[in-house]
């Protein structure tokens, strides 16, 4: 059996994955508050944990591991929308939940086995509470219903933090009903115009936390192997699940392993709708860039570290996708994912070392050296469907049918272009957009600008090409580490002082 390692935040250490039963692998993942768009950040876990999920089914069959995701469809955001609205929640919850199966699936992204909404699983959220309640972890105040955090003597473990700091760092919600600041609620009252059910303890609703308690239990039982999610869910809301469900099922219950993916940026900074670089997921795809660009970028970093989403990168993921897309008109059979793939994403799900060798990979399947077939399946393993992508206009073709555009135009003028002798095994992309590079040279050398011909020569340096320009003629092949990835944007002379 193929060996996983993950890194378990419960335990602060990477171990290897050892599922409490291979024929019924489990992993949870929290999912959406569903009242709005989903943004870029709430797409990383989703395609982080898509990633295990093809990994745990590669490994153990797909008949054998279960993959939850639940919706939040009960939340005071929901509420306000409603009233701000008129519409009815569900109305507004179904609509959310269309697009956001919508938006992943273009990202790539399969739809989990088991997709619960907290809605429709009040009556075992009301069993936990309780549970809870006549072991002495939880007490009915006002209305309200509250986990106390004195009766768990492990809380704070997950996050690493004491009781004691967390009640002294910690915006907390101050109650006369509540015995410690750092209590947390289970149940709560609704008004007549707040979604909510009958309880022992009055017409309520359900807190956040328990919901995935129940869920997970619900579906799972009481003990099962992965809980993911983004690093931000850790404190409070899985330190709560944690002591909630322990507390209520014994200590040696609930996830086995804790998985968190980092945060997001955009351009280095934090996202945020007063910087404007707040996106959600089809704010992108509605500008032209692909599902698969997206994840690609997403891929490219690993999931426990910080991601910077960047026009730049996704620009050069776009081109790299591109020249990997032209390979699909190659292949005539099935093929195999390569072991080093399945090996990367072994060790901790590192995607960014698989991409990595895929980048490289794909120079050699120009070369012969390895199965286009092999590669496509590869490719398709990490969720990047190529032979479904598809672009209005190819924007390499877009810099040579109109050049003027980036600035280059005026320059063409009087100028005799010289041939560019094609290599052998390279793709219509690269042809143009290299060709596309060499020819800009030759015009800026002609117009003896020397600056700009050294700037030009520099990125095809950068992008692995080998040069050889003659009089009449220029050569070119792709050197060993050749890529179109690390091809800069096409300078614009036009803004580039002392040229000469």
């Amino acid at each position: 059996m193929t060996e996983i390692k993950l890194y378990n935040t419960k335990t602060k250490t990477k171990e290897v994955f050892t599922p409490l039963n291979e024929n019924n692998v489990r992993m949870y993942v929290c999912g959406p508050t569903v009242y709005d768009r989903a943004h870029i950040g709430n797409a990383r876990p989703v395609v982080v944990f898509d990633t295990l999920y093809r990994l745990l089914r590669n490994v153990y069959g797909a008949d054998h591991v279960t993959y939850a995701r639940n919706f939040t469809d009960v939340d005071d955001k929901i509420n306000a929308k409603a009233a701000e609205t008129g519409r009815s929640i569900r109305d507004i919850t179904d609509e959310t939940i269309g697009w956001f199966l919508d938006d992943m699936g273009a990202l790539g992204a399969l739809e989990p086995d088991q997709m619960p909404r907290a809605t429709e699983y009040i009556p075992q959220m009301v069993a936990m509470i309780e549970e809870l309640i006549a072991k002495g972890h939880a007490y009915a105040a006002e209305g309200h219903v509250l986990f106390d955090v004195n009766s768990y003597e492990h809380y704070g473990a997950l996050s690493g933090r004491s009781v004691d700091d967390m009640i002294a760092g910690a915006r907390v919600e101050v109650a006369p009903y509540k015995r410690n600041p750092m209590d947390f609620v289970l149940w709560k009252p609704s008004t007549g115009i707040q979604p909510g059910w009958d309880s022992p303890w009055g017409y309520g609703r359900p807190g956040w936390h328990i919901e995935c308690s129940a869920m997970s239990r619900a579906l799972f039982g009481e003990t099962f192997d992965i809980h993911g999610g983004g690093l931000d869910l850790q404190f409070p809301h899985h330190e709560n699940e944690i002591a909630q469900s322990c507390a209520c099922c014994g200590e040696d219950t609930f996830a086995k392993v804790w998985m968190h993916n980092e945060m997001l940026q955009v351009e280095g900074k934090k996202m945020s709708k007063s910087l404007g670089n707040f996106f959600s997921v089809r704010d992108l795809l509605d500008q032209g860039y692909p599902g698969e660009v997206i994840r690609f970028v997403f891929l490219s970093t690993h999931y426990s570290k910080p991601m910077d989403w960047t026009d730049k990168k996704a620009k050069e993921v776009k081109a790299t996708l591109q020249a990997w897309h032209n390979l699909t008109k190659e292949a005539d059979e099935s093929g195999k994912v390569f072991p080093e793939v399945i090996d990367a994403l072994c060790d901790d799900l590192n995607t960014s070392k698989a991409m990595t060798f895929l980048k490289e990979a794909r120079n050699k399947v120009v070369y012969g050296e390895l199965k286009v077939a092999d590669f496509l399946a590869s490719v398709a393993f990490m969720g990047i469907k190529l032979q479904e992508m598809t672009w209005p206009l190819d924007f390499h073709e877009e810099k040579m049918k109109n050049p003027n555009r980036f600035g280059w135009g005026d320059l063409f003028q009087g100028v005799e272009l010289q041939m560019i002798a094609r290599p052998k095994n390279v793709s219509d992309v690269d042809a143009m957009e290299i060709g596309t590079w060499i020819t800009c040279r030759y015009v800026a050398r002609q117009k003896k600008l020397w600056k700009l011909a050294d700037i030009l020569r520099q990125g095809l340096e950068m992008s692995g090409v080998v040069l050889r320009e003659g009089s009449s003629e220029v050569e070119w092949e792709p050197g060993p580490h050749f890529s179109l990835a690390n091809l800069p944007e096409l300078p614009d002379p036009s803004k580039l002082e002392a040229l000469k």
